[in-house]
């Protein structure tokens, strides 16, 4: 059984000091973007949730991070104009918000109108309490439709179906679990939501329980967790992964430059993060490659173990290459999320491809049912021009330069780039 990745970053605080830190933050709740120069920009500190450090081995990680302090570059454009920010950590969102979030992938329309009648299924490990209570307190602050187990919307269950019988509650993979369904929501706030909770963090417990969210009607299913890879990759590939018809996404991790599995499953969309702000250009945002460090920022790389998927033609990587496309990943420019299990109630920003998965599972429900003998996976590259091309930043240092350095189309990074509307995720 795989262990945690090497380089995997440990549960101390980090600094993050990004440009994309520098750039202001849309004011969330409003839906207008608001605009502050780089000299109103503060370094924000981070930690990674508990989940992100296993806690034996042959246990997989989540990949988000949550921030903790610092006065964050969105707080800083509301002072910019005259609003006094809420407190950190509790009193009220300090990132991204839905209304951002579409505004900046192309999304305002689709959202409106798409996902109705999907099911975009999370898969995380052990169980969160108050899942249901925290994604109706994201839901009715935002002015989102009501998803709920009464009105048939949102639905949890164990690896085996059971909704009764659920794993062992978790503080660390809760926050994880709210950050997931938190990002479904805001893209896809029409769709229906099922949540897949794994007994535990092992490749054995997360694959069955995707085999289980297929197996309930989910065309659309999340892992926002990884590991580093091993030979076992092509079996778990055959039994966990090989769903035509369904869209599954994985974060490409958090450590930098260097593979994870099961983000390296061919069967699979990998995704990377980026640095997400806004901008005085035609879209109105920008984004760049998501590093914070050496150690910290959105994976990529070249598989040891997968075959490349017929879809896949750059020449350097011989194998599968992680990404195939990306989102918003970086701390700096984080999401809101609300949770309430082993921390203090109350609101949150965090980053991290965990943000990214869901993100773009949720996007894929927007463009409509896959062909039922198709891989999605494969949609982004019959539509390259449909995306926002990533062409800055790096995660870390490497021989074939496009495997950690963004650059005008595909890189390992950013994959083709981030969702521009619904076309690149379509058949």
């Amino acid at each position: 059984m795989r262990t945690n990745s090497p380089h995997r970053h440990p549960a101390w605080r980090r600094v993050g000091t990004a440009a994309a830190a520098t750039a202001a933050l849309a004011l969330a709740g409003l839906g207008t973007a608001v605009h502050a120069d780089a000299t109103t920009s503060s370094k924000v500190t981070w930690t990674a949730t508990p989940c992100a450090t296993p806690k034996k081995a042959g246990e997989l990680a989540c990949d988000s991070l949550r921030v903790t302090g610092g006065t964050t570059a969105f707080q800083k454009a509301q002072q910019a104009h005259g609003i006094t920010p809420k407190a950190a950590d509790a009193a009220g969102p300090t990132g991204y918000g839905p209304t951002d979030l579409r505004s900046a992938y192309g999304l305002t329309a689709a959202a409106a109108s798409g996902g109705t009648g999907a099911t975009v299924a999370i898969v995380d490990a052990y169980n969160d309490p108050n899942a249901e209570a925290d994604l109706a307190t994201y839901r009715s602050y935002y002015g989102l439709p009501a998803c709920t187990t009464a009105n048939g919307c949102f639905k949890k269950v164990s690896q085996t179906g059971s909704t009764t019988s659920l794993p062992a509650s978790d503080a660390g993979w809760s926050e994880e679990i709210s950050l997931d369904l938190d990002m479904v929501s805001a893209i896809a706030p029409n769709a229906h939501i099922l949540l897949v909770e794994a007994t535990s963090p092992t490749m054995a417990n997360l694959g069955k329980s995707v085999n289980e969210a297929v197996a309930l009607g989910a065309k659309f299913v999340s892992n926002s967790y990884g590991g580093s890879e091993s030979s076992s990759d092509t079996s778990y590939d055959s039994s966990y992964f090989n769903h035509p018809g369904v869209a599954i996404t994985v974060s490409a991790g958090d450590s930098g430059y260097g593979t994870e599995y099961p983000a390296a499953s061919k069967y699979v969309t990998s995704v990377g993060g980026t640095a997400l702000s806004t901008a005085s250009n035609s879209r109105g945002w920008t984004e760049t490659v998501w590093r914070t460090s050496s150690t910290e920022g959105t994976g990529s790389g070249c598989s040891t173990y997968d075959a490349k998927p017929s879809w896949q033609t750059d020449t350097g990587c011989t194998k599968r290459m992680i990404s195939d496309v990306s989102a918003v990943a970086d701390p700096a420019t984080g999401v809101s999320v609300y949770d309430s299990y082993g921390i203090t109630a109350g609101w949150y920003t965090f980053g991290g491809t965990s943000a990214a998965a869901p993100i773009i599972a949720s996007v894929y429900a927007l463009a409509g049912t896959p062909g039922s003998s198709d891989y999605p996976a494969q949609y982004p590259y019959q539509h390259t021009s449909a995306l926002n091309d990533v062409t800055s930043g790096n995660n870390g240092t490497c021989t074939t330069s496009y495997f950690c350095t963004a650059r005008t189309g595909y890189d390992g990074p950013t994959g083709l780039g981030t969702p521009e509307g619904v076309t690149g995720f379509t058949s």
